[in-house]
């Protein structure tokens, strides 16, 4: 996901977005931890994502 696209997403978006990414990344962890998961660099991308989002929502919330 793209900052710029972030970017353009309202607060409550963001939020949304949020909660999405922590249960992914959630579900994530759970198919790694058993196995299942065949690209493990999908957390890292999943992390960044969920840093990304985290950022663009303290900024828009400081101003």
């Amino acid at each position: 996901m793209k900052a710029k696209e972030i970017r353009e997403m309202s607060v409550s978006e963001l939020e949304a977005k949020l909660k999405d990414l922590k249960a992914e990344l959630f579900n994530l962890r759970f198919q790694h931890a058993t196995k299942q998961l065949d690209n493990p660099m999908v957390i890292a991308s999943v992390k960044k994502d969920i840093a990304k989002v985290k950022t663009i929502l303290r900024q828009k919330q400081a101003v």
